[in-house]
């Protein structure tokens, strides 16, 4: 049993710098990975709320109506009012 030990450690001697190497590549990867992650979140957010915006701005613009609204009943009523 100890024998197999020592023959496991010499072999991970051995491949240390490959096993660090391959550790080292796998972590700049993950790190490159999540950065394009949240830029395409980024971008994804931004292009929607400018997309929103501009929207927002063409309908108001498009949708501003005015209406008339005939108040000579409530007038009137409100006229009884005061003059009693």
């Amino acid at each position: 049993m100890s024998q197999e030990k020592v023959d496991r450690y010499k072999e991970q001697k051995k491949n240390r710098k490959k096993i660090m190497a391959r550790e080292k590549r796998n972590a700049v990867l993950r790190r490159i990975g999540a950065a394009a992650v949240c830029a395409a979140l980024a971008v994804w957010v931004g292009v929607s709320i400018y997309q929103n915006a501009s929207k927002t701005d063409e309908t108001q613009e498009v949708s501003t109506k005015y209406y008339t609204v005939d108040t000579s009943a409530l007038d009137d009523y409100l006229n009884t009012l005061s003059a009693d």
